[in-house]
């Protein structure tokens, strides 16, 4: 029984060890089917130690380890406003850019919303290039930049890439044009950049590509990455006799004998009569009736006290009040300055530009000669606080990314939604409307970009950030940019340039002149007269106001 009793144990044993033996080798074969990340931050334990805080003295904002608001998940916290920070982390090993595909992804959460400061990242050179930890500022050598920036007119991701011209030595900063606009939210968004070795790179903003892009485009990128083949020749001069004007004043017009320069542009419109019911005797104003005087009011120290003055009743009801003067109406004989008519000039060349000279630093390449990154620095300027960055990956799979999206932000983001809803469910707005606000922003933010628009950019970005604050008033900001839009629109047709005519004899260009000036004037007035009727009614201030 005995015996038997251990050969039952010793198979039971073998069977134990048989099992660890068969799941050892499963977990073994999926971590070698799963690749690994070449870098990850998730901030679970202190970074103090890990991450070198810049000890340059311009960088006075303090970093912290907190939670994320309504999460137990950590991140690395901008703490206090109006700051400039600086931190890095070193990688351990340099990271080439260059020979197959890597991605770039970090989550950011604008706790307390973003109207001015940067939330972006540098992957930065070898210190070889000239830089120690201790010192990470601004100048710091970075091979990419990328992030959110927001502030002004400024709203976009930045993707920045800095690369050596192989002919000048020198080091290029090339921008993507027409970048991604950054959430306007308050919740955890993942930044995904994916730099594939067939010179693409995409832009995720929570998985979804918000930019493709070429680095060899010149469309795509600002400068381009390869330069032009020609340039300007700077040492080339317009010569001294380059007449560059295509009118010029008649030499042979004379001054009509008839026409006075010195004749007034307005005068006494002598047929006119003064309105029947006129109260001549009658003041605009008169002394407040409701007025009382102070009772601290000294005469000695204050002066006479005088009562405010407010419009006199009687004149609201009558044509109006005090000396009735004949008004002012053009005086038909005003002609202005008179000058000469324009006429083609014969010694036109056209406009001077230099010879074009071969660009001494043009290079042709078949792909961008990235330098490696050794090290990942997050250096801002902010006017707000909680801007809390997480999860922090360098990866050479998009799959690795797309899993820690999943596993990391994903179900954070999803509670932070669901947060917002019944928040704004509580405040009387629709899921639908609230959706629909997010994608009219962003495409509000687009047409603000667009070039012709670059006068009105500051107040139609001023606009946009009031709705943002104010979701109920979406409609009213919508309305609003329309107006601005058909501003713009009635301008370019009726008071851009305007189409050359043929001007009378009796009608010189001064007097034209003389009449656009009078159109702009009357613009500022109407201006002038908003401003006055937002204002209150004008009183007369008593001595101790002045």
């Amino acid at each position: 029984m005995v015996l038997m009793e251990g050969r039952r144990k010793i198979t039971e044993l073998l069977l134990l060890l048989l099992l660890i033996g068969c799941s050892a080798s499963q977990i073994q074969a999926s971590s070698e089917n799963e690749p690994d990340a070449i870098f990850y931050e998730p901030f679970s334990v202190s970074f103090e130690g890990r991450w070198i805080v810049s000890s340059k003295d311009e960088y006075k904002g303090v970093w912290k380890l907190s939670k994320s608001e309504g999460h137990d998940d950590y991140g690395l916290l901008v703490s206090e406003k109006a700051r400039k920070y600086a931190v890095v982390k070193d990688l351990g090993k340099a990271v080439s850019l260059k020979d197959g595909t890597i991605v770039l992804q970090f989550e950011v959460r604008f706790q307390n919303g973003l109207e001015c400061g940067g939330a972006y990242l540098k992957y930065l050179r070898p210190q070889e290039a000239g830089w120690k930890p201790e010192e990470f500022d601004n100048d710091s050598p970075y091979s990419i930049m990328f992030g959110p920036d927001k502030c002004g007119s400024t709203n976009k991701v930045h993707f920045i890439f800095k690369h050596k011209n192989p002919k000048s030595g020198e080091y290029v900063e090339h921008h993507l044009k027409d970048p991604p606009s950054v959430p306007s939210d308050k919740l955890s968004h993942v930044y995904t950049a994916i730099l594939k070795p067939n010179n693409e790179v995409r832009i995720l903003i929570d998985g979804e590509e918000k930019k493709k892009a070429n680095f060899l485009s010149a469309n795509d990128f600002e400068p381009a990455l390869i330069p032009a083949k020609t340039i300007p020749d700077p040492d080339d001069k317009k010569p001294e006799d380059w007449d560059e004007r295509a009118k010029i004043p008649d030499p042979h017009a004379v001054k009509p004998d008839d026409w006075d320069e010195d004749a007034p542009m307005e005068v006494e419109d002598e047929d006119a009569v003064k309105p029947e019911g006129w109260l001549d005797d009658e003041p605009e104003e008169i002394d407040d009736p409701e007025a009382t005087k102070p009772e601290d009011w000294d005469d000695e120290e204050d002066g006479v006290w005088e009562p405010t003055k407010t419009d006199n009743p009687k004149c609201s009801l009558a044509p109006g009040c005090g000396e009735w003067k004949k008004p002012m109406k053009i005086n038909p004989a005003y002609k202005g300055k008179w000058s000469p008519p324009l006429i083609d000039n014969p010694s036109y060349k056209g406009i001077w530009k230099p010879q074009e000279i071969p660009n001494p630093s043009y290079f042709e390449t078949e792909k961008p000669d990235f330098e490696a990154i050794t090290a990942i620095g997050i250096e801002i300027w902010t006017m707000q606080d909680g801007i809390l960055f997480d999860n922090i990956l360098i990866a050479d799979d998009e799959k690795v990314a797309e899993s820690y999206r999943l596993t990391t932000w994903k179900p954070k983001f999803e509670n932070e939604k669901e947060k917002q809803k019944a928040e704004e469910e509580a405040a009387g707005l629709s899921d639908g409307l609230s959706g629909f606000q997010k994608k009219i922003f962003d495409l509000l933010y687009k047409i603000a970009d667009v070039p012709f628009l670059d006068a009105y950019k500051p107040k139609i970005i001023d606009l946009i950030e009031k709705g943002e604050k104010q979701p109920n008033i979406t409609i009213g900001i919508i309305v609003s940019i329309v107006v601005v839009l058909l501003t713009v629109v009635f301008k370019i047709l009726f008071g851009g340039k305007k189409p050359k005519v043929t001007v009378p004899e009796t009608v010189r260009p001064a007097a034209a002149e003389a009449s656009n000036t009078q159109g702009s004037s009357e613009e500022k007035e109407d201006e002038s007269e908003k401003e006055d009727a937002a204002a209150p009614p004008r009183r007369r201030p008593t001595r101790r106001e002045t």
